[in-house]
């Protein structure tokens, strides 16, 4: 657990939504937390006082200015009063970010059940501190470009696709994934190609991509709800320990003969 100082100008209340500055910022639309000595936040770590949770980090951003500043936007757990404060900051449970891939979805004209799916079954095995979900085109810019925000700057611990994994003109998540991930994770994906094929001869169509980038585990799903189950299903009991291990533990990966 670390601690950090911040000067709270003004009441929060329990669900208000708030900004967590390394420095000084003004004219800001929610109230400011003013911050010294602030930590590297990622998404779904908490702040506390006393040990009681106290606030959230929703997001990460960059305050307008010259030079800009590092801002974070909290949600505020509990009621806290103006004045100079102490502040834990600790991690309680995984986050996840879905991304479901579909023109149709995108659109408004298709309603999404995978990415939800996801989330539940990740939900099942996992405690997880945050989870969000977003939908897009497949477009392989924009899904590149969301995949590193996710992973680099908000601090994801999964970040889970679906949709576009196969060979049709606009399935280009491979290619989006393949451009940012810097350790690719062969087993994952002849997992889910195992896992595919005692199902359908299809299964071997799938072009699925796994690996890491940063700090965070990025796997590629297909896009119906019966085959994210499917493959998904044989990754759940490694996602702990993938994490763990990609994160920095130290432990030894095998148990005592």
């Amino acid at each position: 657990m670390k601690e950090l100082t911040a000067r709270i100008d003004g009441e929060f209340l329990a669900g208000q939504r708030f900004v967590l500055a390394d420095g000084e910022v003004t004219a800001a639309r929610w109230p400011v937390l003013a911050g010294r000595n602030i930590p590297p936040l990622r998404v779904g770590d908490v702040l506390a006082r006393g040990g009681e949770p106290f606030a959230r980090v929703e997001s990460a951003s960059w305050w307008t200015g010259n030079p800009s500043r590092r801002v974070w936007i909290l949600e505020a757990l509990a009621r806290l009063e103006p004045g100079e404060v102490a502040l834990e900051h600790e991690r309680r449970g995984r986050t996840l970010a879905w991304i479901t891939l579909s023109d149709k979805g995108a659109a408004g004209l298709r309603a999404d059940a995978s990415g939800p799916l996801i989330e539940e079954m990740v939900r099942a095995i996992l405690p997880l501190g945050l989870a969000r979900g977003f939908v897009l085109p497949d477009d392989e810019r924009a899904l590149r470009a969301l995949i590193a925000d996710l992973a680099l700057v908000q601090g994801y611990d999964l970040i889970l696709t679906t949709g576009g994994t196969g060979v049709a003109p606009r399935d280009v998540t491979p290619e989006a994934t393949l451009a940012v991930i810097e350790k690719r994770l062969p087993g994952f994906e002849r997992a889910m190609t195992a896992a595919s094929l005692t199902k359908t001869p299809f299964g071997a169509v799938s072009r699925a991509v796994a690996g890491t980038l940063g700090q965070s585990l990025v796997l590629n799903l297909p896009g119906s709800p019966k085959a994210v189950r499917e493959c998904l299903e044989p990754l759940l009991p490694a996602l702990a320990h993938t994490l763990d291990k990609l994160q920095g533990d130290p432990a030894e990966c095998g148990g005592p003969a």
